[in-house]
């Protein structure tokens, strides 16, 4: 990629492997810019725009909002699926869904193409009773409605073009730390996820 890596970006990849003790990738993903960074510990990187929850970012169940905080990748759903096929309960229905490139809504808000399952890491913010991550079924997946890519506009989960979350579901393996953030830039600590 030509452009530099923002240094915050770098900073947080860096301190989410180190906090799992895992070589190898890591994702961040900026809720205010709408980017999710695929980061490598060799330098190599890759931007990829988003869609985090229309509600804004939080935890708690039934929100409808984007959790924050360190999450790993727990399961890895859908290898081989035609771009644009469409899950339910994490599993294919066989159908592919017209993908939208407009910023219109689809019929349903159906679940594409890849799913990267999160599992929070941080007791309190995305982990534990009625906060966690795992167990409100938030996922890094694709979209039919890809229009709406690059905005606030999902009821939780981080949308990502069909062809992008294909790219990106082959660069991270299960284990893959994944940070979710509002303020990058501000980081400094663990618990300056921006939601002050």
């Amino acid at each position: 990629m030509a452009a530099e890596l923002p240094r915050p970006i770098l900073r947080l990849a860096r301190w989410a492997r180190m906090r799992l003790g895992e070589a190898g990738p890591a994702v961040v993903v900026d809720a205010t810019a709408q980017l999710l960074h695929w980061v490598d510990e060799g330098g190599d990187w890759f931007r990829y725009p988003v869609s985090t929850a229309r509600a804004g970012t939080g935890s708690m169940e039934g929100s409808l909002r984007t959790p924050l905080g360190l999450h790993r990748v727990s399961e890895r759903i859908g290898a081989g699926a035609a771009l644009g096929a469409v899950f339910k309960g994490r599993r294919p229905t066989g159908t592919v869904a017209r993908i939208l490139t407009e910023p219109v809504p689809a019929e349903q808000d159906a679940v594409t193409t890849r799913i990267l399952r999160l599992e929070g890491l941080d007791p309190g913010l995305n982990r534990g009773l009625g906060i966690d991550t795992r167990e409100r079924y938030v996922y890094i997946h694709g979209t039919p409605e890809e229009g709406f890519i690059g905005r606030p506009a999902s009821i939780g989960c981080i949308r990502m073009r069909n062809g992008d979350v294909a790219d990106l579901f082959e660069r991270v393996t299960e284990g893959t730390p994944v940070v979710i953030t509002r303020a990058p830039t501000a980081f400094l600590l663990p618990d300056a996820w921006g939601t002050a």
